[in-house]
């Protein structure tokens, strides 16, 4: 900054004297390069947004010297054009006002540029790797060796590469996946509707197909809001709980995550007296949580919904099969992670937990001494040395390990795939296959009990190997058997998603995540 006002001061390079004029002719004006003008920003072009870090300031830097300092922003129209991109972040679920513009361009480019440039390279950033801070709101466990791209860098390539068509740009870092782009498309329907408002159900008996209940009329009016029902509604003395209304009832339970039994109980009723905000809130959530997971959904073969309780399995992107699985209640909760299923256990041994052991084995057994020989459970110590139970002080039992034999009571079944993470958490299988007919699934201390576990192999497993598990799971015997290649797992949490016939598909938030994240994307403290 000094050498340019020395320079300036020292430029009157020739003093003519032509009779009694004195004649000073001074250098053509020094441009200031603009990267420069980020050492003095908060002097030059207050006010400056609050967004405008240090961070933001480097990458700043970086996309100026990429462009060897020239302005970014050729004339009103350019700007116009990532202008028209930002209004279009409405359909994201991301707000336009967060990403002012200058009304227009200085004369001589300067902090204009600057500041146009810092929102196009903010709102690349957000669209493409999400608003929020994932590690803070609902961190995602994954391994430190794994391979991760600097979300920056891809951004800082596309902004510059696509800076002339800023919709080039915008198209590029929006997450290409197809379950976000499905989702975009309805919340971008939804948000320019007018929002329903439907009545909301008091409580009563459960209500069966055929028995007739005053809510009858006012459940007919709800499902017939989200167009479960068609046709005219019925008298509003029309108390009968009839077949045309168990059957859409049923629907509505299967589009959100609950048994379709057309039985009215405490959970559906839950979900019908969600107002229809919160639903549309709801989809804006979750279009955040899917620029966060776009990356691990897009390359993971085998992903866990915790919300809905589910497994899917995807070939090529594209969702193969899917099943139900059992996760962790609330008190005891799935951990979110990416990692590689690379072993199973066949006939495995159940080694407890020190979390259930102390909440959940310790009282059963102090209340009853036979129960570590009606479950085929052994005590050892440390260093596995078998300790017999009848010398044991159970009150104060010090650091024990108890473990249940192989069999059909063990509580993994006949298999446990196994991936590296930090929680000891797995999928198995489970004795417990009535709990898959509920709704809800949350029964676990935070593994994952899976549906038809065998079916799953199938998606990874060769016809040979296959068939060697099979073999080896028909011994009884407790062996480990390598899964190679290893196969890509993702256990994420999403309460929405959208179906094949482009209807929304919602889980219960069990975990109470969404309100806090929609806090977050409003800007509103907790």
């Amino acid at each position: 900054m000094y050498a340019i006002r020395l320079s300036l001061l020292c430029g009157v390079l020739l003093a003519l004297v032509a009779g009694d004029v004195l004649a000073v002719i001074l250098p053509a004006p020094v441009e200031t390069p603009l990267r420069l003008l980020l050492d003095d920003l908060a002097n030059r072009c207050a006010p400056l947004p609050a967004s405008l870090d240090a961070s933001a300031r480097a990458q700043l830097d970086t996309f100026y010297r990429q462009r060897d300092d020239q302005p970014a922003w050729r004339d009103a129209a350019h700007l116009d054009a990532l202008r028209e991109q930002l209004d279009q972040l409405a359909d994201d679920g991301l707000a336009p006002t967060d990403y002012p513009l200058p009304s227009s361009l200085d004369p001589t480019p300067g902090c204009a540029d600057l500041l146009a440039s810092h929102t196009y390279l903010r709102a690349l950033q957000h669209l493409h790797g999400g608003r929020l801070n994932q590690a803070r709101l609902e961190p995602l466990w994954r391994p430190d060796d794994a391979p991760r791209p600097d979300p920056r860098l891809l951004v800082l390539s596309i902004a510059l590469r696509d800076l002339d068509e800023p919709a080039r740009a915008f198209a590029a870092a929006r997450p290409a996946l197809p379950q976000y782009q499905t989702l975009r498309t309805l919340y971008a329907s939804l948000r320019q509707r007018p929002l329903a408002n439907w009545g909301t159900l008091p409580d009563g008996p459960l209500l069966r197909p055929g028995r007739n209940d005053p809510r009858v009329p006012t459940l007919r009016q709800r499902l017939a809001a989200e167009g479960y029902l068609q046709g005219e509604p019925a008298s509003r003395q029309d108390t009968r709980f009839d077949p045309e209304l168990v059957a859409a009832l049923e629907e509505f339970q299967r589009s959100h995550a609950l048994k379709p039994d057309g039985i009215l109980g405490p959970a559906s009723l839950a979900e019908l007296n969600v107002d229809a905000l919160t639903r549309r809130d709801q989809l804006r959530v979750n279009l955040e949580r899917l620029r966060w997971l776009a990356g691990d959904l897009a390359t993971a073969r085998l992903a866990i919904n915790v919300a809905a309780a589910e497994l899917l399995v995807f070939e090529n992107g594209r969702e193969v099969w899917r099943t139900r699985t059992q996760v962790g209640r609330p008190t005891r909760q799935t951990p979110l992670l990416a990692s590689q299923i690379d072993r199973l256990t066949l006939n495995p041994r159940w080694i407890v937990p020190p979390t259930i052991l102390r909440e959940d084995k310790l009282p059963e057994i102090r209340r009853d001494p036979g129960y570590l020989d009606r479950h085929q459970m052994s005590v050892q110590d440390r260093a596995g040395n078998r300790l017999d139970p009848a010398q044991v002080d159970w009150d104060n039992p010090g650091p024990i390990r108890l473990s249940q034999a192989a069999g059909p009571q063990n509580p993994l079944g006949r298999l446990a795939l196994r991936f590296p993470n930090p929680f000891a958490v797995y999928l198995h299988d489970t004795p417990s296959q009535l709990l898959f007919e509920k709704s809800p699934r949350f029964f676990s201390s935070g593994c994952v009990r899976v549906e038809a576990v065998n079916s799953l192999l199938a998606y990874f497993l060769s016809p040979e190997e296959l068939a060697d598990v099979e073999l080896r799971l028909a011994s009884g015997r407790t062996q480990e058997y390598r899964v190679r290649p290893k196969v890509p797992l993702l256990i994420g949490y999403w309460t929405v998603e959208v179906d094949t016939q482009g209807r929304p598909r919602y889980a219960p938030d069990i975990y109470g995540h969404d309100p806090l994240l929609l806090k977050a994307l409003l800007g509103i403290r907790p």
